[in-house]
This record gives structure tokens, sequence and C-alpha cells, in this order.
């Protein structure tokens, strides 16, 4: 009897062995495993996956065990390359204002602006109303006519005096960032913005949040209770608010009143990851060469003010089931897959999940420029975003199409095999972790279903995903990966540049570039990449090109760089300084 029950036993190690094998050695792409990781991914328990918090980490562990599990072999640092970010701006110890003996408590009567420029500062207090100097077709308004602010303190209304009109003439410059800009171009030192009646009657402090940049101001700037500026300029804001808005006019004035201040905004750092795996290939020449498949795993944790969410003033967890676990989720089944027949791969795939996409494509762009593998040898680029709901049309939207010669050709196959439909972009660039290969001349594949109603809201939760959908278009995504894998030779690279204006913030005019959004220097804008055929590149500007001046104005991050294009028009032959290799370059463009 013991007898047979080792024979049981061995006879039981075995066939589990032998079916782990056939599990391991041809693993399919199944809706249940695609289930499994968006239901872990996407749980209330990663709390959204911010960067930096224990979601995230429990997050990246577990697609780094995923990779292990698959055969696939962990680079970098037994598979994480570790990044710093920040996530968010606090008010510092060391905030003060005060005017002769009478002081302000930071958090109760004052806050710094998250953009504030840590410095100090004594100076006399002007008023200049809306802070606006508009002139456009129809209307002409200049809160700084005859006004002197030069190195001095500058209070400025929230709002604008047409508050409810829906086409106010004011909107484009009506933004704090833009005010700011609109006084400093003006001479001010320093500005302090207040809230006056009609625009906030409970005259709440603004919260403080990170806006994506760490790029300030350059002069200190601080939100600040109404009855301290009514103490600085001796007339209440209420009075003034309502003068300007009855008569439609500006009112500025000078005060010889004296103020005091020390601005103090402290970035919060932490730190986070790429999730690298690479599945070598065994040709003894092609093998060097390198496919990359992401798909970036960071979503907004809580939501709230510059998350990025779609309802800021909801604070609850945004799962991003689809944005991006679906994405994920694919990539893991896909390389999971490509290692079951790694004996017929011929070049080597590296599979990369992205850390803080969300914050402006932080994680692809470090990986880019801290690589762990050999960028010189990666000759196409997979990224997953957003692949979970596939609609009943079996439509994917397909971005970089353009980017070399071979991909329309190619995509067009597998999607008549596979019965599927595609809607092609030829633009390399795009608002995901793609862009920073393409912006390194890599041909790009940017695969999704698409957006929908529940994008970067709390509602994006996995009992909205099409599983059987993403099962197809991963299938379709293998198909295609493997094709480019065991070609002969690689896909042929080709400029693809803007075909089609932004559906963003909408500009009358574009240089044709993509800004280098991760560039903190305060220094002026990073050029990430120059559009095909654009003003910018006919004008001779060139990748990593630094925008310091727009037709004379100066230049210093990207809220300055989106600021001044407003102001300039179709047709306008414009100077764009720049900085190459430590050189100052002056450009002429005709826009």
């Amino acid at each position: 009897m013991q007898t047979l029950k080792k024979l049981s036993l061995a006879v039981i190690l075995i066939i589990g062995f032998i079916m782990a094998s056939v599990a391991q050695e041809n693993p399919e792409i199944t809706s249940d495993e695609l289930q499994q990781h968006i239901g872990y991914l996407a749980s209330d328990e990663l709390e959204g996956r911010l960067p930096g918090t224990e979601g995230d980490r429990l997050a990246a562990e577990y697609i780094a065990n995923e990779f292990r599990k698959a055969g696939i072999d962990l680079i970098a640092e037994n598979g994480f390359q570790y990044f710093e970010v920040v996530t968010s701006v606090d008010a510092g110890d060391g905030n003060i204002l005060s005017s002769g003996e009478q002081k302000v408590i930071i958090g109760k009567d004052f806050i710094p602006m998250s953009f504030s420029k840590n410095t100090e500062m004594t100076a006399e207090v002007v008023f200049a109303g809306y802070g606006f100097n508009v002139e456009n077709d129809s209307m002409s308004w200049n809160d700084y006519h005859g006004l002197d602010i030069s190195g001095k303190w500058v209070v400025i209304l929230r709002g604008e005096p047409d508050e409810d009109n829906p086409d106010s003439p004011f909107a484009a410059d009506a933004g704090l960032r833009e005010k700011v800009l609109t006084a400093k171009d003006n001479g001010a030192g320093g500005v302090l913005f207040v809230s006056g009646p009609s625009f906030d009657k409970d005259d709440a402090l603004m919260r403080m949040f990170y806006d994506k940049t760490t790029s300030d101001a350059g002069i200190p700037v601080f939100h600040v209770k109404r009855w301290f500026i009514d103490s600085l300029l001796g007339v209440p804001v209420a009075a003034l608010e309502e003068k300007i808005i009855s008569q439609k006019a500006p009112h500025s004035f000078e005060t010889q009143t004296g103020l005091h201040g020390v601005s103090d905004v402290v970035h919060q750092k932490v730190r986070t990851m790429n999730v690298v795996g690479m599945i070598r290939g065994n040709d003894p020449v092609l093998k060097d060469e390198i496919i990359v498949i992401g798909g970036h795993y960071d979503h907004l944790g809580m939501g709230g003010p510059g998350s990025g969410s779609r309802e800021p003033d909801t604070e609850a967890v945004h799962n991003g089931a689809d944005d991006n676990a679906s994405g994920v989720a694919g990539i893991i089944e896909i390389a999971e897959r490509i290692a079951s027949n790694k004996d017929d791969l011929r070049r080597s795939v590296v599979i990369v999940a992205f850390g803080a996409e969300e914050m402006g494509l932080i994680g692809s762009k470090y990986f880019v420029e801290n690589p762990v593998i050999d960028m010189d040898m990666v000759v196409s680029m997979f990224n997953f975003d957003m692949i979970g709901r596939l609609s009943d049309e079996r439509s994917i939207a397909i971005g970089g199409t353009g980017t070399s010669l071979e991909t329309e050709d190619l995509l067009n196959k597998y999607l008549e095999a596979h019965n599927m439909k595609g809607s092609f972009s030829k633009e390399g660039f795009g608002p995901s972790d793609h862009a920073s290969f393409y912006a390194v001349d890599i041909p790009v594949f940017f695969i999704s279903t698409g957006a929908h109603q529940d994008y970067h809201t709390p509602r994006d939760d996995i009992e909205f995903i099409n599983f059987e959908g993403e099962k197809a278009v991963s299938d379709l995504s293998f198909d295609l990966v493997m094709d480019i894998a065991n070609k002969d030779a690689a896909l042929t690279y080709q400029v693809a540049g803007a075909k089609s204006r932004s559906k963003g913030v909408q500009f009358k005019v574009t240089l044709g570039i993509v800004p280098d959004f991760a560039n903190s220097e305060n220094n002026g804008l990073g050029v990430g990449g120059v559009s095909s055929g654009g003003p910018a590149e006919s004008a001779g500007m060139q990748k990593d090109d630094i925008i310091v001046a727009l037709d004379g104005m100066e230049v210093t991050n990207i809220y300055d760089y989106m600021a001044r294009l407003k102001k300039l028009e179709p047709g306008q032959i414009i100077t764009v300084d720049v900085i190459r290799d430590g050189k100052k370059l002056v450009l002429l463009v005709q826009l």
C-alpha cells in the first residue's frame, strides 16, 4: 500500500511536471490570464498606482514576478530601473509675508503658488487690476499702462471682468501663469494674487498642487487673503473689483506700502521604476538587434487637483483598468508567448513596463536617455496603452504608421488575418511612451482601442474591460512582433511629422516641434523633436535645441512657450532664440 502511494505520488509529480512544461512551452494568451493581471493591477489595494506609493511598488513587483515566471531574463537591477520624480509640492517652513509690524500666517492667510520662485524680496506694492495686457480685434485693455512696477510687488485679481462670458476676449490670458508672465514682462518683482468677492465670496486659499513641471515662474508668487491686501492697498478689494467690472475699464495705482516676502516651495521627490526584461534572440547576427514592447503601469492614484483626473474635485481611487492595466496585461501575455517561442526568435525582444508616464512620459524618457540596452540597436518599438475596450466593430487605433516604409502593409496583412479594422495615424509623436522612442529615430507602433468617457476618472474599472477583445488585440500584436523579429531586414525608418492639429490646447499657430516636457532647469523649453516639413525644420531648428525666446519674448518653460504662442499670428515671421551646444542662435521662422 505504501509503495502504491509512493508510486501514485511519483506519477502525479511527473504529470504535473509534464503539464507545467507544456504550459511553459506553449502558453496561450488567454482572457482568463488577462483578467487576472488587470484584476490585481486595477484593484483598490493598489490605490491607483501613483508613482512612489506602495501600490506603485506592488504593481512593479507583480510585473517583474510575471516576467520571471515566464522565463524572461530580468535586466537592470533585478528587473528594476530606478529613477526619481517629483509628485507634489508643499509650502516650506520659510514662507514669510509682512508689512511693518503686521504679519500673516502661512496656510491661514497666504500660500505660495506651486510655481513660485524660492527667493526673498522687499519692495513697494502696486495694484494692477486683473493683470491684463490684451490687444486684439475686439478690444484693448492694459492694466499696466502708465504704471511703474519695476521690481515691485504687483497685486492682481483672480479671474476676469467678463467671467460669465464663454466667448470672453480675456480667456486666453486669464490663467495664473499667463498673468504672472505678463507681470514679469512688465518688470514685476513678485505677484500677489487675491480673490475678489465676485470671484470667490468665501475667499478660500488655493490648494498647492504640482502642475507637472519643476520650473518656476522666475519671481515669487503668493495667493493672499483679502483682508491683508485691503490693508496693503488702503482700499477694499471688493470695491476695486466692483469698479473694474462695472466700468469695464482698467483701474491700477501705486502705493507707498512696503512688503517683505520670502517664498519657500518644497518639491517632494519619490523613487519609482521601470520594469525591464529581455528575451534573447538566436540569430548569430540579428540577435544583437532589439525590438522593445512596452506600456506604462502607473496611474493617477486618488486623483485630485493637478493629478490629471478629469474630475479633479473628486478624490477616489482611480484604478486605471484600461489606462493602463490593460496595456501591461497585454505586454505580459505577449512576452510570455514570445518566450515560449524563443527558439524561433531571431532578434531579441525587450519588455518594459514604464513608470511615471502620466506625469509626462518620464519613465520612457529616462529609459531612452539612461539605457540598460544598446539604444542604437533598437529597430522598432511597440507601445500598448488602453487596449481593453475593443468595440463591436473590432477596430483598433494605431499610431506611428508613417514611421517606417513597411508599417502599413504589415498592419493591413495582420488586421485582415485577425478580422479586425485599423484606424491609422502616421504621426510618430503622441501622448504616450512611444514618443520617447520616435524622438531618437526609432519606428514606433502605438496600439490602443481608444479613449472613452471613463478615461482619467474613478470609473475606469475592470467591469468595463472586454477581455476577449483584448485577447484579440494581443494575438494580432504577437503575430506582428514575431514577424518583425524574424525578418531578414529591419524596418526602414522614416520621419512622420504632424498630420493634424493637436486635440488639446488649440493655437492659431504652431512651430512644428515636440516639447521636452521633462526639462526642469527653467532655462528654456527643450526641443524633443522637430516635425518634418514644419516651420521649425524649415528654419533649421534641431532636436535638443533649447528655445529661450519667441519673437523677443522670454521663454523659460513649457508654460511660457504656450502663452507666447497664443500671441502670434499665422503667416507672421518671428525670431526664435535657441541655445545649441552652449551657443545662442537666432532663427527666422515663418509661422
